[in-house]
């Protein structure tokens, strides 16, 4: 094992749980969302502020590497996890915004896996984030990510199927695949994040 030596510096690591905090945030709003009953404007104008929250935690990390002579990893990496994190928060964003412009009231049954999908990598995620100080245990989250990255698939595929069935008008059709494929763009940058977690634990192991 490499012998490293590095300043203790945990405001990296603050940075990188508070861009997960987000994401739970932004997965439960997706879901208030998506049930019957809430005002869409008002969860959708929610969102908007959750969604700048993210982006200014992703500022913060850019700035703190443009401005930090050594890094606890591999700068590159740092902007890699900042840059996937954030996109995990603009698809979430981007699927509710669409639920709102669109005048959706409702969606397919199998979107709510989804959704579950998503606040359980969230969850996920917010827990590995400070785990990223020791690298403990971290091969755990990008397996379970990765299986759940999976369950998600096959709900994107069962919806798929629903909306081509022939039960839907193609105006209805277009609408709800814009939904659900920002959902399934939101699930696999969670995939991305966890790809960037595996690589950064195997350069520092």
């Amino acid at each position: 094992m490499r012998l490293k030596f590095r300043p203790v510096d945990s405001s990296f690591y603050d940075l990188f749980s508070e861009a997960a905090n987000h994401l739970v945030v932004g997965s439960q709003l997706l879901s208030e969302m998506l049930s019957s009953g809430n005002s869409k404007a008002e969860i959708a104008q929610r969102m908007r502020e959750a969604e700048h929250a993210a982006d200014e935690t992703t500022h913060s990390i850019i700035r703190r590497v443009n401005s930090t002579f050594v890094t606890p990893f591999d700068r590159e990496d740092i902007y890699s996890l900042a840059s996937a994190l954030d996109d995990v928060m603009d698809m979430m964003d981007e699927a509710v915004d669409l639920v709102l412009l669109y005048e959706v009231t409702s969606l397919p049954p199998e979107t709510t896996q989804q959704v579950e999908v998503l606040q359980r990598c969230a969850e996920l995620t917010a827990a590995a984030m400070p785990q990223l100080e020791s690298m403990g245990s971290l091969d755990e989250y990008w397996i379970e990510i990765n299986r759940l990255e999976n369950t998600g698939d096959k709900s994107y595929r069962r919806i798929l199927a629903n909306l081509f069935s022939g039960d839907f008008k193609a105006l209805e059709v277009m609408k709800l695949k814009d939904i659900v494929e920002s959902l399934e763009g939101a699930i696999d940058a969670f995939e991305k994040v966890a790809n960037i977690v595996e690589q950064i634990a195997v350069k520092e192991s």
